[in-house]
């Protein structure tokens, strides 16, 4: 895990933003990080925490265990669990989700399944995955390294990168880029409130989003 934390104020300004503006604004600095296909477990759920990575692989010959990383999390973590896309085996589950929520971890991002969903329902934890299955992880899947390089999808995340999720999705901001992105994402959502304030007013939809620029809030700009 990075030593570089990001403070509580700047992780504020991200659950205050909506996952599309910051996409928007990954795209305006020429960034990858819009996560394709994870859905949110609750879609009300909006989360912005420091990505605790993990990499899970087919189980070996001589086996293998799924891990009991949970006690190296801290408060505001957010799992990120790279099982490659699988949807035939989970890598959550109930008691899982029992040890984040007493640790304070943030939520949980799987790109893969989960299961035991009315429990985290019940307990109001936020996670994002592929789609809820029950057939589990154990000697299917395996362990096999944690704060290393992983992917969600073609995203790469690396340990520390700010992963913000809401009921649009996951995004991933690397950890040298946050104070940018946040920047531009915090400039197009008030572009937004502007159209939006000019249409209320009897402009028309045209008319408004000229005035604002709105066709390149999300373009990158020329290097």
């Amino acid at each position: 895990m990075t030593n570089q934390r990001l403070d509580g104020n700047t992780l504020e300004r991200c659950r205050a933003l909506s996952t599309s503006s910051l996409s928007d604004a990954l795209d305006k600095h020429g960034l990858p990080g819009a996560v394709e296909g994870l859905r949110p477990l609750m879609p009300e759920a909006c989360i912005a925490g420091q990505a605790f990575t993990l990499a899970y692989m087919p189980v070996g010959a001589e086996g293998g265990t799924v891990g009991d990383f949970l006690d190296d999390l801290g408060v505001g973590d957010v799992v990120v669990i790279d099982n490659r896309g699988r949807t035939d085996c989970t890598v959550w589950g109930n008691i899982m989700t029992e040890v984040a929520k007493r640790n304070g971890v943030e939520g949980t991002v799987v790109d893969g399944v989960n299961r035991d969903l009315q429990e985290s329902l019940a307990l109001t934890y936020p996670i994002w995955s592929r789609q809820g299955h029950m057939r589990t992880g154990k000697d299917r899947v395996m362990l096999q390294a944690m704060n290393v390089p992983v992917c969600l999808g073609t995203v790469r995340v690396e340990p520390g990168d700010l992963v913000c999720a809401d009921g649009n999705g996951v995004v991933v901001i690397p950890l040298s880029q946050v104070a940018s992105v946040l920047a531009t994402a915090e400039s197009i959502e008030e572009k937004e409130e502007a159209i939006l304030r000019d249409v209320r007013s009897g402009s028309s939809l045209g008319e408004a989003r000229a005035n604002h620029g709105y066709h390149a809030l999300q373009t990158r700009d020329a290097s």
